[in-house]
């Protein structure tokens, strides 16, 4: 099972940082959404691509988790090369991610 079929993200960046926040549709889904993505699976799935660090915030009454991840835009998105840089296409890989539900 994929990311996305339990949880929708926004995102934002300022900076060299970006914020992304996965927001599950169902609270019922909360528990496993919570256990299997921790910060470790995170920097795993983005593997090189992003250099920083991946920090998680869990956000239970909203059943939401928010990562931000430092030196993720390569100087920032107004001084990049790389094109698409923003959150939003970091948001999208994310989503991508594959879960074990048990």
């Amino acid at each position: 099972m994929r990311l996305h079929e339990l949880v929708h993200a926004r995102t934002g960046d300022k900076g060299d940082i970006s914020n992304i926040s996965v927001i599950a549709y169902r609270a019922a889904d909360w528990p496993l959404i919570e256990r299997e993505i921790t910060s470790d699976r995170v920097t795993a799935h983005f593997k090189e691509a992003l250099g920083g660090e991946i920090t998680r915030y869990a956000l239970p009454q909203l059943c939401a988790l928010n990562f931000v991840i430092r030196g993720a835009l390569t100087g920032g998105v107004t001084r990049s090369l790389a094109l698409d840089a923003h959150g939003k296409c970091l948001a999208s890989v994310l989503l991508e991610m594959e879960i074990c539900p048990k």
